[in-house]
């Protein structure tokens, strides 16, 4: 029996040329071909999705994953261009008074480290920030008195003269969100557990019923919060972290990019059944990876929605010193390419105001990308896969008796490559290095990063 997925929810499938059926999805929904139906007589054919619980998108087409395969995949985007840069267009959110979307800067952000009980400190902190020049500050809301403390916080900085925006960030604590969001610009929900308990990692097992009943529980704890947003006209940031999903997404989707975003889309169609749109998403992971898996599936699924909503970019916990800068580099900086990313945050385990210098650095490099349109010409992608991830192999020469070059010391034994290489190269381990722009400490290869 052929195979094929596609992403949920898709409950109708149809193939030009053949029968299709589909079961019910988790990450890809499994696609079997009815038996007695006529297979598909190319393998570059096409399948039409049909969704019959959609108003927004009627149609999808499928095609293989690759020549001959039987994995089918959506064609959709999930950037404006994989041959250059280009800013994907979103719609303005408001935060404050600072729009932030496709058609403003990218805007920088940072997060206080100071007991928010602490008026005074938290006070300081947030000048500080303001005054490197970010456009956003995240103070954390842990409880009442918190709550409370940020009252005093706004006050306060209100009349120093401090107008930056300032976002709440709140876990586990819808009641604490109702009260916060009388005073602060934009608050950040986590759909792992604002309504949800975070993931005890148990095997649970859920029916379609107990999974709607969930849902049902979800629009009754987070509808205040979006009716009291409207009310106040505050942003909010339906912010996904990989580490804190709940056991209820945990056991339909596993522990995977397609969960998160399927998290967030539940707490993204409840604010839009209340018509409030003035919100933004994230999809945030330790691992830089998975971090732009998740955004892209994210952005993917917006495309054919027809959702036009900004992104906010950010690696969670990134570290410290040139590690932590690197290691958000490269997540951030991939999407910045792809032109995704309204907002950024680099976070390092550094003082506040730290983080602002790599994130302006990244910004200006992904708005620069995108106003000349860095690129190449375009060609045919075989490989990119915005849903997973693979890395490429080739053929690594046999190592015989004698010869004078060691392929083994460079090159993967099971075929996996980090870069082509001449002979010359291999010869003198040295002119490899050099060609990286490293150099040799202590008889390491080392490599001075700058953000």
């Amino acid at each position: 029996m052929a195979t094929g997925v596609a992403p949920a929810p898709l409950p109708h499938v149809k193939v030009r040329g053949g029968g299709i059926g589909l079961t019910k999805s988790v990450d890809f929904a499994k696609v079997l071909s009815v038996p007695g139906a006529p297979r598909t007589g190319s393998s570059r054919g096409r399948a039409l999705v049909v969704r019959s619980s959609s108003t927004e998108s009627d149609t999808m087409e499928l095609e293989p994953a690759s020549e001959g395969s039987p994995l089918l995949v959506p064609r959709q985007k999930y950037c404006e261009s994989i041959h250059q840069t280009r800013r994907r267009k979103t719609r303005t959110v408001m935060v404050g008074n600072v729009a932030l979307g496709s058609d403003h800067p990218m805007r920088i952000q940072t997060m206080t480290t100071s007991d928010t009980k602490d008026v005074a400190k938290t006070v300081e902190e947030v000048m500080r920030i303001a005054d490197k020049g970010a456009d956003f500050v995240r103070i954390t809301v842990q409880g009442k008195k918190e709550a409370d403390a940020c009252f005093e916080i706004k006050n306060t900085l209100v009349q120093k003269n401090y107008n930056i925006p300032l976002v709440a960030d709140i876990h586990f604590a819808p009641t604490v969100a109702l009260r916060v969001a009388e005073c602060f610009d934009k608050i950040r929900v986590n759909p792992g557990n604002f309504a949800d308990r975070r993931a005890q990692f148990e095997k649970l097992e859920y029916t379609e019923d107990d999974y709607e009943k969930e849902l049902e529980h979800i629009e009754k704890v987070f509808s205040p919060l979006v009716e009291k947003c409207k009310k106040y006209g505050r942003a909010m940031r339906i912010g996904t972290n990989h580490g804190s999903l709940s056991d209820r997404i945990m056991s339909y989707y596993g522990d995977s990019p397609r969960g998160m975003v399927e998290s967030a889309l539940e707490f993204a169609r409840i604010c839009r059944n209340l018509d409030f749109h003035n919100f933004v998403f994230s999809m945030k992971a330790s691992n830089p990876v998975v971090m732009v898996q998740a955004y892209r599936l994210l952005v993917a699924e917006m495309y054919n929605l027809g959702w036009d909503y900004p992104l906010h970019l950010g690696v969670t916990e990134a570290g410290e010193g040139e590690d932590g800068r690197m290691k958000s580099a490269i997540g951030i900086g991939t999407l910045l390419m792809d032109g995704l990313g309204d907002t950024i945050r680099v976070s390092l385990t550094e003082p506040p105001e730290e983080e602002i210098d790599p994130c302006r650095r990244l910004a200006n490099l992904g708005t620069q990308a995108a106003n000349l349109q860095i690129g190449v010409a375009p060609f045919e992608e075989k490989h990119r896969r915005y849903f997973d991830f693979q890395r490429r192999s080739g053929q690594l020469p046999l190592q015989k008796e004698g010869e004078a070059v060691d392929y083994r010391g460079v090159l993967h034994r099971d075929g996996s490559v980090l870069m082509s290489v001449s002979l010359d190269q291999l010869k003198a381990p040295e002119l490899l290095y050099r060609s990286l722009a490293a150099k040799l400490i202590v008889g390491m290869p080392f490599k001075i990063w700058q953000l």
